[in-house]
């Protein structure tokens, strides 16, 4: 006992940063383990009335945070469009206009699930709505099930860079950047990443037709008369970037202008009463998931000030750079290798937020953009949800759609693993596709 008293404040942040990932390894929720964690090793440093003072501050303080109003209001945007009906004329309108090529429908879905990821930001919600949309039809016209809800499952990752995306957000606010320069930088990354999902089904549908054949295109006039129920979508996301773009209006502004928007729109299509409520619930619910999350790792990185880690892992990382001659890419790769390999056990929100506080301030001393390496964490997370064992939107899928099994979600889901990788490799190779935008801001 007095060897761990006498500990010190770096051998603290060792022991305590060992426990909480023991603790997530043993299925602790994350919120949980790192609330616990923050305040006994911040007690541990500078003693009881002092720590626990402190860390009962973080709750409130960062509760009054004016940027974590975002959150709430984009995700509603995406669930008063769900219960709306919306999302079926996307799909709609997506079938229409792509299902002449090779695997069509999936290769609509993908498209379907882009548009519905500007006004969702919520991955899990959009594979669960997706799973319900577009896996019926795909399995009605002979699609092969794994690759039916390996686009879903896929897809619904989208909503993570795709504007407005909450986990962007929750990385704006950990790292103290600007909400909007990182939303609007999400945008050509997330439109990159459903182009070449896209193509990766024609060419595996072109090579193996039976996954998925072409349906017939209806006639120009159909297709163009799918367009209108899009357009209040499309409307609500140009709304929110014009806001954001032209600084007239903050991230919070453009979001609750939107969701009036989307509110409007639901009632003169005739949303009811039940439906909105639904609506609200579940808000209110993924809301409160999200925000206990920040609190909990919040606490945690206040330990971690104390401990120094994150410094010493800064000072570590530049060591490798300028004592062994390692090039700041492979720094990086290797620094995105670790997270591929957090990623089988941690969901996205929860690595994302435990793992910045570290690995944040060793990334900048490498000289990378703050707004580059957000998109880039942010598109490993994607990855995480697509990566056994804990591969969360596989999971959404496979509830939803008990007649496919959670391995065959898994099988479908591997040639996208791929395709991610190539999204990565290009972002790595050609920083100005997400950076960019922003700087025209």
């Amino acid at each position: 006992m007095d060897t761990i008293a006498n500990m010190d404040e770096f051998a603290v942040g060792i022991l305590w940063t060992t426990a909480l990932l023991v603790m997530v390894f043993l299925g602790v929720r994350v919120f949980a383990a790192a609330a616990v964690v923050g305040l006994m090793g911040t007690i541990h440093i500078i003693g009881w009335d002092a720590g626990a003072g402190i860390i009962g501050t973080v709750p409130h303080s960062k509760a009054v945070n004016y940027a974590l109003s975002v959150l709430p209001m984009f995700i509603l945007i995406g669930f008063i469009a769900y219960h709306a009906g919306l999302t079926h004329k996307l799909f709609e309108a997506a079938k229409a206009w792509f299902g002449f090529v090779p695997g069509g429908l999936a290769v609509a879905s993908v498209f379907a699930t882009a548009g519905f990821a500007a006004v969702s930001g919520a991955s899990t919600a959009t594979a669960a709505v997706f799973s319900r949309v577009a896996i019926p039809v795909m399995l009605e016209n002979g699609y092969d099930k794994r690759l039916a809800a390996g686009v879903v499952a896929a897809g619904g990752t989208l909503a993570s860079l795709i504007p407005p995306s909450a986990i962007l957000v929750i990385y704006a606010i950990i790292v103290e950047e600007s909400v909007g320069a990182l939303i609007i930088a999400g945008f050509i990354p997330g439109v990159v990443s459903a182009i070449i999902y896209a193509i990766l089904i024609i060419g595996q549908c072109m090579w193996k037709p039976e996954l998925g054949r072409p349906i017939p295109s209806p006639p120009l006039m159909v297709r163009i008369k799918t367009i209108p129920g899009t357009l209040p979508i499309f409307f609500v996301v140009g709304v929110i970037f014009w806001a954001m773009y032209t600084g007239k209006a903050t991230p919070t502004e453009a979001g609750a202008l939107g969701a009036f928007i989307v509110l409007v729109v639901a009632i003169f299509h005739g949303m009811k009463w039940d439906s909105l409520e639904d609506a609200l619930l579940e808000t209110a619910k993924l809301s409160v998931m999200i925000f206990a999350l920040i609190w909990g790792v919040l606490i945690f990185v206040r330990f971690l000030g104390y401990s120094g880690l994150p410094e010493e892992f800064a000072t570590w990382i530049v060591g490798l750079r300028e004592s062994h001659g390692f090039p700041p890419v492979v720094i990086m790769i290797l620094i995105l290798c670790g997270y591929a390999v957090l990623g089988m056990f941690m969901d996205a929100i929860g690595m994302l937020l435990l793992t910045l506080p570290v690995v944040y301030p060793a990334v900048i001393e490498l000289g990378y953009s703050p707004i580059w390496f957000g998109i880039i964490v942010v598109k490993m997370c994607e990855v995480c949800l697509i990566t056994p064992p804990v591969g969360l939107n596989c999971y959404v899928v496979a509830a939803v759609r008990p007649d496919i099994p959670l391995g065959d979600v898994f099988k479908g889901i591997a040639p996208f693993f791929g395709a991610d990788v190539v999204t990565i490799a290009l972002f790595l190779a050609f920083p100005e596709l997400i950076t960019w935008l922003p700087s025209l801001m």
